[in-house]
């Protein structure tokens, strides 16, 4: 009678010992998502060279207390509005849009937001995790919405947002073959988890500081709403916005590069 239960126990530990190495793979993975290689704002403007005297636009963020603006997975039915505020406040932004049901039924949208001298970046065609794609796939997601705003805008986007957050070696080899830099963020108002306003509001002022990348997404009830008090409350503190390309230069974003 004993034998069944020594297999039973033998069993159970090869089963404990999987777990253990599953969680230790995750963990893995998770630290390296985590401490991936990143350039900042500042270190791309000190790539640049000496000699060159200002950014773009006539703000030079070397000086200035600047700070990017950036919304994901537009455009919505909340963009129009968007941009009404960013238009009145004088603030340029960077929109990392996503391809299906969004560009495709919103195509006047992204049109007005080059018109107004905002930023068009790609957030991939269908908000796939790109690290669980094989790299076919992960060249459509990213060049089936290029080639939609190059056909509404006249010129392809070069900055790219990955789904999520998530990028690894092979994401960035494909970028940098597709001429494309990746751009993170620095602040977060997690607005996708809550419509109150106030609360997403307050959650980018407790964040920002000069060279910020914030993350919002305009698709949400509650965000547009905070944007107004966003702008204001900063500009108070002596912030500029510019778009991300504003921000790195005198830098360029190079293609295969992380900014954060």
């Amino acid at each position: 009678m004993s034998f069944p239960i020594k297999k039973m126990k033998k069993s159970w530990a090869w089963l404990c010992a999987a777990a253990v190495l599953v969680a230790a793979a995750a963990l893995l993975a998770f630290q390296q998502y985590m401490h991936m290689d990143t350039t900042s704002p500042s270190d791309a403007r000190a790539q640049a060279t000496s000699t060159t005297k200002a950014g773009l636009g006539g703000v030079d963020c070397r000086k200035a207390k600047c700070v990017a603006l950036t919304f994901d997975a537009g455009p919505s039915e909340h963009s129009a509005r968007l941009l009404d505020i960013l238009k009145e406040e004088k603030v340029p932004a960077t929109f990392f849009l996503l391809g299906k049901r969004h560009i495709e039924k919103y195509p006047e949208l992204v049109e007005r937001m080059a018109d107004e001298g905002h930023e068009v970046a790609n957030h991939t065609w269908d908000h796939k995790r790109l690290t669980e794609l094989e790299p076919d796939e992960i060249r459509e997601e990213i060049e089936r919405p290029n080639k939609e705003i190059e056909r509404i805008i006249g010129r392809r986007p070069t900055l790219m947002r990955p789904p999520q957050g998530r990028t690894n070696d092979t994401v960035h080899d494909i970028c940098r073959e597709l001429g494309m830099s990746e751009v993170l963020w620095s602040v977060t108002a997690k607005d996708y988890t809550t419509n109150d306003s106030e609360l997403i509001e307050q959650r980018v002022l407790d964040q920002t500081e000069r060279d910020g990348i914030i993350l919002l997404h305009d698709l949400y009830d509650g965000t547009v709403p905070a944007v107004p008090g966003i702008i204001d409350t900063l500009k108070e503190r002596g912030f500029v916005f510019v778009t991300v390309p504003q921000l790195l230069a005198p830098g360029k974003a190079e293609p295969g590069t992380v900014y954060r």
